[in-house]
């Protein structure tokens, strides 16, 4: 019986140990290390991220291993400080200790499957005529059959870069352009530095020791951003990381008699401002380098620069951005508008359209180089603002269509963050909370009190009345706050005891009620969205297989009463390509751009143990389907949902005892109701 229309096997986790087994163990032993390595440092992350105690059975259920697992690799991390303490062990589990940001710096041990494929590829790269097979395995210390199994993991890094791996008897060459060459380094350099910061022992252990070291970079970079800025550019700091990795590539190369291909000369149809970035690096590559660099590699590092890491000064006027394409801004127009009316957001603004529409259009340089922009906060917008997030989801798959271009998760992320700061700047005054002083009349007590809350508290509230009298009404009171020098007759939440002479504890206190007051608000709307839209027959725990596969059996669940359609399904997985929609932890959120349900319904599914889901580890699955006559609900469900599920302790509590519809939508509305 396939009550789901899926396969059992695939949507519902099979029964005994199905699930619970520790899948840490790769198929192959040249594996082994790279696995381990990396649970252990996501371990680690974890665990500085959350910045608390966190027990081994969730730490487990975010890796999909078991908790003796997460055992040995608090052991292996506590390892790399010789003397110090990575991760702290105690009764509530472990938390990130003292020398966590020392552990995750450690270098993996030379030898390890990916210091020696990255040895193996730059040999590769450094020897146009080829490496000796026997030669090099001698080098490495490792068998023959060893080397030809890293080999075939080059052949595998080797899709979408235009390169191949010629294999002649002993004699293993790489074929393909410079170009190609240093895209292949590039993206070894983005392994290493495994999406942090900017690290340059990382892209040295790529480029190898002979390569530019940090006492010439440093003031070339700095150098780079201030020059930038005297030509009146914003420098975008989370791509000048990139950048400045393709230029430290390109030194490398250069220096080693490896230049790019013949290119058109610098100045030959370009824009104005590139002959001057490119005329920025020749002088600094030479003067902090040593490396006086071709007109084809300033040509290409310069247009990186003005395509991925400055923007115009906002003191420039939309009408006058330098090179803006009209034609991408009628698309971005059209694409803009399309979102303001989907999801009843104010973006549809002049200056916002052309700033975006110059963002694409580096976006399409970027695209025809494969080029991508990696974004450090790609994650944390994704969490911490999902409805900005969706909304720059819709924007890039409305330009996908229209232009051609698929935008990873990173690109969506900046894309998110042009939606995030329209919206800030348009946030209306009547979201602040309203507040009341009590204040007994005192010559001008009272006046400096209010001055003082507005100074320190403006931003966060709106004093709308003051109240003189000893004896206040409390009752006719009604505003949101009630900030008061005196004892009230009944303590309430929104009732704030504050000295006549504002304090920075004052100020605190005021701050942590309204914060409680706004979340109440927030989950009181979610609590009455939930219980209208939960479908208590949609409701399975148990799920399994990939994100299809649950998408499918959920949907099927939704479809079968009348809510959704096949075609809504097939939508919701077309999203699910665009952006996973795992938006924290231990949440993921299914659903199609269109809101083309007949009514809105929510599908719950519980993976537990937790299932993989794009990049991450799930155990709840909310397949929503909404319609369009509640697009005003989409922001509030959406966004609070995801706000619950974000608070790991919440989301066990609810995993654990939530057994069926009845038990899970108890302890969501205890949860909510804290």
């Amino acid at each position: 019986m396939k009550p789901l229309g899926v396969d059992n096997q695939s949507f519902f986790r099979g029964g005994g140990n199905a699930g619970c087994r520790d899948r840490s163990g790769p198929a192959h032993p040249w594996l082994t290390g790279l696995v381990t390595r990396a649970r252990q440092d996501r371990v680690l992350g974890l665990l500085v991220r959350e910045g608390d105690w966190v027990t081994a059975s969730t730490l487990a259920d975010a890796l999909g291993v078991t908790p003796r697992s997460i055992r040995s690799y608090v052991t292996a991390v506590n390892a790399r400080v010789a003397g110090g303490v990575a991760i702290e062990s105690g009764p509530q589990g472990y938390r990130a200790g003292p020398e966590a940001a020392a552990a995750l710096r450690v270098e993996a041990d030379a030898g390890t499957p990916r210091d020696r494929l990255h040895t193996v590829v730059r040999a590769l790269l450094d020897a146009p005529e080829g490496i000796d097979v026997f030669d090099t395995a001698e080098a490495l210390h490792v068998s023959p059959a060893t080397l030809d199994a890293d080999l075939a993991r080059v052949r595998g890094l080797l899709g979408g870069t235009e390169l191949t791996l010629e294999r002649s008897a002993s004699r293993a060459r790489l074929r393909g352009t410079e170009g190609a060459q240093r895209r292949l380094l590039s993206k070894l350099a983005h392994d290493e530095m495994d999406a942090k910061s900017f690290d340059l022992s990382a892209l040295r252990r790529t480029l190898g020791e002979g390569s530019v070291g940090a006492r010439a970079f440093g003031p070339f970079k700095t150098e780079l951003v201030a020059r930038l800025g005297d030509l009146g550019w914003f420098v975008n700091e989370f791509g000048i990381a990139d950048v400045v990795m393709h230029i430290a590539i390109a030194a490398d190369r250069v220096a080693q008699d490896r230049p790019l291909d013949t290119a058109e000369p610098v100045g030959a149809g370009e824009r104005p401002t590139q002959t001057q970035v490119a005329e920025i690096i020749a002088d600094l590559s030479e003067r902090h380098l040593g490396v006086r660099l071709g007109s084809a590699d300033l040509q290409h590092l310069s247009t990186l620069v003005l395509t991925r890491v400055v923007a115009p000064d906002r003191g420039v006027a939309a009408s006058t951005l330098p090179g803006l394409d009209p034609e991408t801004e009628a698309v971005v127009r059209d694409v803009v508008t399309a979102a303001a009316d989907e999801f009843l957001v104010d973006i549809a603004h002049d200056d916002f359209i052309a700033r975006l529409a110059l963002h694409v259009q580096n976006l399409l340089h970027r695209a025809r180089e494969q080029a991508w922009s990696r974004n450090p906060l790609t994650r944390s917008l994704k969490s911490t603002y999902p409805m900005i997030f969706e909304v720059a989801v819709f924007i890039a798959s409305r330009l996908q269509q229209r232009l051609g271009i698929p935008l990873p998760d990173d690109e969506i992320a900046y894309i998110a963050m042009h939606v995030g700061g329209r919206l800030e700047r348009s946030r209306r005054a009547d979201q602040l909370l309203t507040a009341t002083i009590v204040c007994p009349g005192y010559y001008d007590l009272h006046e400096l009190l209010r001055s003082s809350v507005d100074r320190s508290l403006g931003q966060a509230i709106e004093v709308v009345g003051v109240e003189t009298r000893v004896d206040p009404d409390w009752a006719s009171i009604d505003t949101d706050l009630v900030l008061t020098t005196i004892e009230p007759v009944t303590p309430a939440d929104r009732i704030v005891r504050i000295q006549p002479f504002l304090t920075d504890a004052d100020v605190e206190r005021v701050q942590a009620a309204a914060g409680r007051i706004r979340r109440s608000r927030r989950l009181a709307r979610l609590r009455a969205e939930l219980e209208r839209y939960f479908e208590p027959s949609a409701f399975v725990r148990g799920v399994g297989g990939d994100e299809e596969d649950v998408i499918r059996g959920l949907g099927a669940l939704l479809r079968e009463r009348g809510v959704i359609d096949e075609t809504y399904i097939e939508r919701t997985i077309e999203r699910e390509r665009l952006s996973s929609t795992a938006f924290t932890d231990a949440l993921a959120v299914p659903h199609a751009l269109e809101m083309t349900a007949s009514r809105t319904a929510i599908a719950i599914g519980i993976a537990d143990p937790s299932m993989p889901w794009g990049d991450g580890r799930v155990q709840v699955v909310a397949l929503v389907a909404f319609s369009e006559t509640d697009r005003e609900a989409f922001q509030t469900v959406f966004e609070q949902f995801v706000e619950v599920f974000s608070e790991r302790d919440s989301v066990q509590r609810i995993v654990r005892r939530g057994t069926d519809f009845n038990a899970f939508l108890d302890e969501l509305v205890a949860v909510i109701d804290g």
